[in-house]
C-alpha cells in the first residue's frame, strides 16, 4: 500500500535507539527524507546514513536544551525544507527500581526534563516552524507507554511523564495542531513491553518474562517493527487523514490484570 510518504519531511526524536531504529527504516523505505536525531549514539545511525545518503541527516541535540532543540530542526530545514511529520520518540527510563518514598528529586526532575519538556520543545518547535512555512498537512506522533495508562511502580517518574504527554499534552495539542496546520492531526502510540535492547535484559528473569505474558491477550512481547509500523500508519495522512487525537495501543490486548495462570502461559 502507498501511503504517501515519498519525499516527506520525517523528524524523529530518539531515532538511535530500538523503536526509533526500525522506525527510521520504515520510513526511508517508504521514500521519506528523515532527519535523525540523536543525543549521544551516532554509532547506530550510521548503517542507515551510509544506505540512503541522499534522505537522511544525523542532527545532535541534548533535549533538555531550547537552544539545542531550535538548533537541530534549523539543521534540519536547511537540509530538506519544512518538516511534515514529527516522530516524539526520545525518553528515559531509569534502570533501578525507585518508589516515590526514596525517589531523589534530581532522578524525578531529569525524567520529567527530557521525557516531557523534551518533547514539548520539538513539538512547539514543528508548530513554528508549519506557521512560517504555511505546511497544511503536519502530523506528530508522540510515543507514550502503557506506564502512562495503568501506573508503574519503582518509576512514577517515568509513568508520569508519559501520561502527562497521553492525555493533557496531546488533547490539547490536537486542538491547536490543527488552527496552525489546516489538516495537522497528533496522535499518540502507546506500546506495552517491547523487545528493545533495554527490555530484553529484564525479560531474560524468566519469572518475569511469566509475568509479563500473564498480563496479555496474545501472550506475546511486541517487537520493535510492530510498534514501528503503528507509528508510520499515524504519520500518513493518506492512510490516517482523519485521525487525531487518539491514543492508539500497540500491547497485544494487555490489561493491568493478569489474564492467564502461570499453567496457561506454560502450555
Amino acid at each position: 500500500m502507498d501511503l504517501g510518504l515519498k519525499d516527506k519531511h520525517v523528524f524523529l526524536t530518539g531515532a538511535s535507539g530500538g523503536i526509533g531504529l526500525e522506525t527510521a527504516k520504515l520510513f526511508l523505505r517508504e521514500g521519506a527524507k528523515v532527519s535523525l536525531h540523536y543525543n549521544s549514539n551516532l554509532s547506530s545511525l550510521e548503517p542507515l546514513l551510509s544506505e540512503f545518503p541522499n534522505r537522511s541527516i544525523a542532527v545532535k541535540a541534548d533535549v533538555r536544551s531550547e537552544e539545542e532543540v531550535s538548533a537541530s530542526i534549523e539543521q534540519a530545514l536547511k537540509k530538506f525544507g519544512p518538516i511534515q511529520i514529527l516522530v516524539a520518540n526520545h525518553g528515559i527510563w531509569v534502570k533501578e527500581t525507585v518508589p516515590i518514598i526514596d525517589m531523589s528529586l534530581e532522578q524525578w526532575e531529569t525524567t520529567l526534563k527530557i521525557d516531557l519538556t523534551g518533547v514539548f520543545l520539538y513539538c512547539r518547535e514543528a508548530l513554528r516552524q508549519a506557521r512560517e512555512f504555511n505546511v497544511s498537512e503536519l502530523s506528530i506522533v508522540i510515543v507514550g507507554s502503557t506506564a502512562g495508562i495503568f501506573g508503574e511502580a519503582g518509576h512514577s517518574d517515568y509513568a508520569s511523564a508519559k501520561s502527562a504527554l497521553m492525555y493533557g499534552f496531546l488533547k490539547s495539542l490536537k486542538n491547536e495542531i490543527s488552527r496552525i496546520s489546516k489538516n495537522g492531526r497528533a496522535n499518540v502510540v502507546a506500546p506495552g513491553w517491547v523487545l528493545t535492547p533495554m527490555a530484553e535484559e529484564a525479560l531474560e528473569d524468566k519469572s518475569i518474562f511469566s509475568k509479563v505474558l500473564q498480563t496479555i491477550a496474545l501472550k506475546k512481547v511486541a517487537k520493535p517493527f510492530d510498534v514501528a509500523s503503528a507509528i508510520v500508519f499515524l504519520s500518513s495522512t493518506k492512510v490516517a487523514g482523519h485521525v487525531s487525537g487518539e491514543i492508539f495501543e500497540v500491547t497485544g490486548g494487555m490489561e493491568g490484570r493478569v489474564l492467564y495462570t502461570r499453567k496457561e502461559i506454560e502450555e
